[in-house]
């Protein structure tokens, strides 16, 4: 097997869900961080930031997600779901309801010229942070990267 050949590239049972799952995940909190900085400092191109990270960070939690029920698919081959891996496939659902929510509310807000963003919003955001956070280092688990795989 060599690293660089394009078949275990693409075909790897695993290999996809774990590099793209990092994309939504780095979106979202940088996002975030974006929109908790926008709220504190009022700067509405902050605002305009955090809401293109959050767009993003949705959109790519539907390859990860594929790619994730195609390594369970794959792997395991379809068996029942039991432990850490059932685990992290709820809070893998509910971290991406979360953040299509977040990016839902603001492109609410977006639509309505002259609104301005709930403050509720901002709680939703941590908590989906943390719910991400928890969601990812299952993921390590799994992956053997936080321990045994």
């Amino acid at each position: 097997m060599h690293p660089f050949d394009i078949k275990t590239v693409l075909f790897a049972k695993h290999a996809q869900h774990v590099v793209l799952i990092h994309f939504p995940i780095a979106l979202f909190i940088i996002a975030v961080l974006f929109d908790f900085l926008a709220q504190w400092k009022k700067q509405h191109v902050l605002t305009a930031v955090a809401y293109y990270n959050f767009l993003a960070a949705a959109i790519a939690t539907i390859p990860a997600a594929v790619t994730g029920i195609l390594a369970w698919q794959w792997e395991l081959e379809g068996q029942k779901l039991k432990g850490i891996l059932l685990m992290h496939l709820v809070m893998g659902f509910i971290s991406s309801v979360l953040i299509w929510a977040v990016w839902f509310i603001h492109r609410k807000t977006q639509l309505k010229e002259g609104e301005v963003l709930p403050g509720y919003r901002l709680p939703i955001e941590a908590v989906a942070v943390v719910m991400v956070s928890l969601t990812g280092h299952l993921g390590g688990f799994l992956s053997g990267v936080n321990g045994p795989g």
